[in-house]
């Protein structure tokens, strides 16, 4: 419960702009609002492995970005993550609003976690991120508002710290002036936090996200206030923990903002399309999307219409009441807006929770409105056992010698065409040609055309054709053909064709073609083609490597990085800004970089002319020259060479270059043949005298031999003459840089 408050507060900020303001001024200033959304399922060694952890806090961040104002660019996620990672995003989080304030305006931050924790803090993984270190975090984020919401066990710690007492399902206003800090936590200091299976996350967000999809609008205005927002999250998370073995969740907080005036956190009025319930409408509704995802949950009584902002797309929707159960289906068009009333409905035939501190399960029933059936035969889907008993039918296994359809599959189902299970499958399909499951998938798929997982996939999926997740896979993807995850995927993508995720990816993407991921990828990337991720963590291993920001090393003939931390080792490397790290390859450009021309006379040459690329650190040097020894009256030789090396700024104006270059030296009246090889190490001091312009000079070790092992000529009248086959001297060099 804890929870719910402290969700309904950490938006408190973001939605405060949109309501009138009481002052002038603050409604003239722009307001920007920052959300860094935090979802680990690991809570370390001897706790339960959570679920849903993630999926809440994308669904948290979803809502923020369609009805709570919070642009893309201002939202920072991070999934999986463990406390060096946490700290690296709180940095990161903390630049953002440091960039934005610094521009002017009103700036409101909003952290949100969903995890484990215990009487200590946060739970990331291995290791423990403590509740003062959270609170001094907050504190020093530079925005007008700054908000924290838990989603976990005991996280009432956090709001006792400076007094925080459990208060009553009551939250006073404040406006869009409104300054100070928000904590919030969906379970008091000694109890737990719970998520579902049936509602596939915690209790608490769940509720909170419905309620600000338009479930909580209890004026009809189409807009949801905090306190109509926390009022509803807070009575159903409590109705809906009493009868669970963990128990009902108590809410805790602590606030210290200061403001008047009603706060709307959600406008539903802008979004892509609404819903509206009918004012016939009662009983206890479930809205599901395609995929099967409960998206919003209410108990609606009749005599209101209630509207719903949501995604365009499908929907199913579920009622019980008075006793007995009920479905509806619908489509919503981008902008649409589509009316559900009672006629819409027709008949159809305790719950899993797991302790989000603890290992303990506490469970009570999970009834499925299907009617089951423990076998089913089928030639095609219109002729089968299933049709005989009309509407949507479970069963625990199926064979069909054409194909075959279901609602759930809780066992096995075997097919020499495809089988169809329109709800999550819990066991194994089998079939030469296709295999599809329009919810989660917790077992194996095998197929000689493709599988299809309409939403996550919780084992294997292998084919000869492709392979589709629509909601991203926990374990593997294994195909000859192409591995598809339209949203993010935890577990291993291996195809001889091409892995492609459209959110964040978690493991390993390996493909003779190309390895996408339109998201945050952790892990590795190995093709011989071409690996893409809009950010990166791990390693690009590939001809061809491209990535947004990347934190780890890119491997191949060719490495692109914006972000670029880590190593980058290939024939080109193209980074746009190197934080930290290394380019080591023929040629490296970056952004925030070096590029200069330098002209040098030196011993071995009487001109040079030579161009740096690279790092701030670490440069490669291409060098030209020509020179003449001896009584000739013109040049008697030339020289190309290729070197790298490092760069090290000693104040603001001086600098030290230390390399090493390997040039061919060519007899200038003959052919492009060197006969002659020139190892040079050198030092080379400057000076800056304008951002453009530098003196250089310095020593250098150099060392001159044969390629075919001939007695040699100096270049240098610093070094000794003799017939020997290599030659070593000191020598000097000295010129300007541009």
């Amino acid at each position: 419960m804890t929870r719910s408050l402290l969700f309904s507060l950490l938006l408190l900020p973001a939605l405060a702009s949109s309501a009138p303001a009481a002052a002038p001024a603050a409604s003239t200033r722009p307001v920007r609002r920052f959300a860094l959304l935090v979802g680990v399922n690991d809570g370390g060694p001897g706790r339960a492995k959570l679920r849903y952890a993630v999926t809440d806090a994308r669904s948290f961040g979803e809502v923020l970005e369609e009805l709570g104002g919070v642009q893309p660019q201002d939202r920072l996620m991070l999934m999986e993550g463990g406390r060096s990672e946490f700290e690296a995003a709180l940095t990161r989080f903390k630049g953002m609003i440091s960039a934005a304030k610094a521009s002017g305006g009103r700036t409101e931050a909003l952290i949100y976690y969903s995890g484990h924790s215990d009487e200590e803090g946060l739970l990331l993984q291995k290791d423990r991120f403590g509740y003062r270190e959270l609170r001094q975090a907050l504190e020093s984020l530079p925005a007008d508002v700054r908000i924290a919401i838990l989603d976990s066990c005991a996280s009432g710690t956090l709001a006792r710290q400076k007094g925080g007492v459990r208060r009553p399902a009551f939250l006073v206003d404040a406006s869009t002036a409104v300054r100070g800090h928000a904590i919030l936590t969906s379970s008091s200091e000694d109890e737990v936090s719970q998520e579902s299976d049936r509602i596939g996350g915690s209790f608490f967000t769940h509720n909170l996200v419905s309620g600000l999809r338009g479930a909580a609008d209890a004026t009809g205005d189409g807009r949801v206030t905090l306190h109509e927002a926390y009022q509803f999250a807070f009575h159903e998370t409590l109705a809906r923990t009493e009868q669970t073995r963990a128990g009902a969740q108590h809410p805790a907080y602590d606030i210290e903002l200061a403001g008047t005036g009603e706060l709307v956190m959600t406008d539903l009025r802008s979004t892509a399309a609404v819903l509206v319930l009918g004012e016939m409408v009662d009983g206890r509704l479930y809205v599901r999307d395609a995929p099967g995802r409960l998206v919003v949950e209410l108990k609606k009584f009749a005599g209101r219409a209630t509207e719903l902002g949501l995604q365009p797309g499908r929907y199913t929707v579920m009622r019980e009441a008075h006793g007995e159960a009920s479905q509806a289906e619908l489509v919503l068009d981008q902008g649409g807006r589509a009316v559900l009333s009672e006629s819409a409905f027709r008949p159809v035939s305790l719950e899993l929770t797991a302790m989000r501190g603890g290992g303990t399960v506490a469970s009570s029933m999970d009834v499925s409105p299907n009617k089951y059936r423990p076998i089913n035969v089928a030639l095609l889907p219109s002729v089968q056992t299933n049709d005989l008993f009309g509407g949507p039918v479970d069963n625990t296994f199926s064979f069909a010698l054409g194909a075959s359809r279901m609602a759930r599959l809780n066992g096995a189902a075997v097919a020499l065409g495809a089988n169809w299970a329109t709800d999550s499958v819990r066991g194994v399909q089998m079939a030469i040609g296709g295999n599809v499951a329009r919810a989660d998938v917790t077992g194996v798929q095998v197929a000689v055309g493709g599988n299809w997982a309409g939403d996550r996939v919780g084992g294997v999926q292998a084919s000869v054709g492709v392979n589709v997740a629509r909601q991203g896979g926990l374990m593997g993807q294994l195909s000859v053909g192409g591995n598809l995850s339209s949203t993010s995927m935890e577990g291993t993508q291996l195809a001889v064709g091409s892995n492609w995720t459209a959110g964040d990816f978690e493991g390993v993407q390996g493909a003779v073609g190309l390895n996408m991921v339109q998201g945050h990828m952790s892990g590795v990337q190995m093709s011989v083609g071409l690996n893409w991720a809009d950010a990166a963590r791990g390693a690009q291993l590939s001809l061809l490597n491209v990535g947004g920001d990347v934190s780890g090393m890119q491997l191949g003939i060719i490495n692109v990085a914006g972000k670029m931390k880590g190593l980058q080792l290939g024939l080109v490397n193209v980074a746009t800004e190197m934080e930290s790290g290394l380019p080591v390859g023929l040629l490296s450009i970056v952004g925030n970089g070096q590029f200069h021309v330098e002209v040098y006379g030196s011993d071995t040459n009487l001109a040079n002319a030579a161009i740096k690329v690279g790092s701030r650190h670490f440069y490669t040097t291409f060098v030209a020259g020509m020179g003449a020894y001896g009584d000739t009256r013109g040049p008697s030789h030339w020289t190309l060479g290729l070197g790298i090396g490092a760069h090290l700024p000693l104040s603001e104006r001086i600098f030290l270059d230390v390399d090493a270059v390997t040039s061919g030296v060519y007899a200038w009246d003959a052919s492009f043949t060197s006969d002659r090889i020139l190892n040079q190490l050198r030092v080379m001091g400057g000076i800056q005298l304008a951002k453009r312009f530098a003196f250089i000079g310095g020593p250098s070790f150099n060392l001159l031999y044969s390629v075919e092992g001939e007695p040699i000529t100096a270049l240098s009248s610093l070094s000794r003459q003799g017939p020997r086959k290599f030659i070593m001297w000191p020598g000097v060099q000295a010129g300007i840089r541009m």
